[in-house]
């Protein structure tokens, strides 16, 4: 038998794990998998509610068929036309000759644009609020725009108080063993679903406020994501995590410091301030190479924390090649609510500091603290004083933020 986990009596987990891809869209390491869950509804009409990727077809289709043998499949509902929830569906409507696909207008029209042939007689389209009926199980619908797609939706069984969330509230990570939120130690997927927000749905806090309004007065038992966890007992904690993140906010008070380095004067320089800012009780401090860890990981760290110290030696008169692709996402993204001190080392001309400069310049969000300190070849006695004068404000300003 197939691995098929019951939501309930009537709704049943029949997700894939993929250890085997090695980035998300990609771009993103998935150094721990990923899953692509889907979930089918038993009731009088059989519903699948999201696909998955087309390279998991073959233990997909073997699931659907173990849990509901010849029987007809009457919908998938589409919440989301990405090809690691959409690529299913081709299959799919050849196996299942009485399939139809539920969406919203944008939805197949988005389908269609990525190569599926849907006849008019295989669409069902929904819009806000219309109800699909299963027999026992009532499904409504919430459309999402931007969320993190302009087709993007969530189902709502209205029976059970299920809600297929999407992406959001989705993770990296694939799941070992257990399905369920109060069978695992959520610490590794709360980090993954930071790092999934951030990199994925972190540009568009405005379209995921406006969606966490709509589902505020909704009561939720479950909330199926399409990665990740099934969220059943921690549902009002991840809201919450979810409504900080939308709105830029940090989780913690520490500080995360990111350099770009040739020669090691920058690597040094960050060493300094870390050094000070633990020796001024903040237990938290983040030192990456930007060189060395891939940016899904810097960008996650850096959306938990209130501190952000960004350094770069000079390099052809700008920046350090390995820095400038993260301060774009920054700058694309629009981060917010955040100190932030800059720091760098040039031989003549330099230009690191001068483009992390312009960054904070971009970004009225960012409460810059200090001077930038921008030192000429090694860190003498003097400029190491002023780099602890540095940290000490960033201290300062973080002790301050203390409730």
């Amino acid at each position: 038998m197939y691995c098929c986990t019951k939501i309930n009596d009537d709704i049943i987990w029949i997700g894939i794990n993929d250890r085997k891809t090695e980035r998300f869209e990609n771009y993103i390491p998935l150094d721990n998998g990923v899953t692509y869950n889907s979930y089918l509804i038993m009731d009088e009409k059989i519903c699948i509610v999201d696909g998955v990727e087309e390279g998991e077809n073959g233990n997909f289709l073997s699931k659907i068929e173990a849990m509901i043998g010849n029987s007809p499949v009457d919908y998938i509902i589409v919440n989301h036309v990405e090809p690691d929830h959409s690529g299913s569906i081709k299959n799919m409507l050849k196996i299942y000759p009485e399939l139809k696909v539920v969406g919203n207008a944008k939805t197949i029209m988005m389908l269609k644009l990525l190569g599926l042939d849907l006849p008019d007689e295989r669409v069902v389209i929904v819009k806000e609020k219309d109800i699909l009926d299963l027999g026992k199980h009532k499904l409504t619908f919430y459309l999402m725009p931007m969320v993190h797609w302009p087709e993007s939706m969530a189902t709502y069984d209205i029976t059970d108080k299920v809600l297929f969330s999407n992406d959001a509230f989705g993770s990296f990570g694939a799941l070992d063993g257990a399905i369920f939120d109060d069978e695992v130690n959520t610490d590794f997927f709360t980090d993954e679903m930071r790092r999934y927000y951030s990199n994925i749905v972190g540009k568009f806090g405005a379209p995921v406020n406006a969606i966490l309004k709509k589902l505020s007065s909704v009561e939720i038992s479950c909330i199926c994501p399409s990665h990740g966890l099934i969220w059943r007992k921690y549902i009002k904690e991840i809201i919450e995590r979810y409504q900080k993140w939308a709105n830029m906010e940090p989780t913690k008070e520490g500080v995360v410091i990111v350099y770009g380095s040739m020669y090691g004067n920058t690597a040094e320089m960050a060493e300094i301030l870390g050094r000070e800012l633990g020796n001024r009780g903040i237990k938290d401090v983040i030192i990456y190479d930007s060189s060395k860890t891939d940016h899904s990981y810097i960008f996650s760290t850096i959306w938990k924390y209130k501190g952000l110290m960004l350094g770069s030696c000079a390099h052809n008169n700008d920046i350090y090649p390995k820095m400038e692709p993260l301060l774009h996402k920054l700058e694309n993204y629009g981060l917010k609510n955040r100190y932030l001190g800059i720091f760098g080392n040039m031989m003549w001309s330099g230009g690191g500091v001068k483009r992390i400069k312009e960054f904070a310049n971009t970004l009225t969000g960012l409460e810059q603290v200090g001077e930038p300190i921008e030192i000429k070849g090694h860190v003498t006695s003097a400029e190491r004083d002023r780099l602890i004068e540095l940290a000490n404000l960033m201290a300062d300003k973080l002790i301050a933020n203390r409730k």
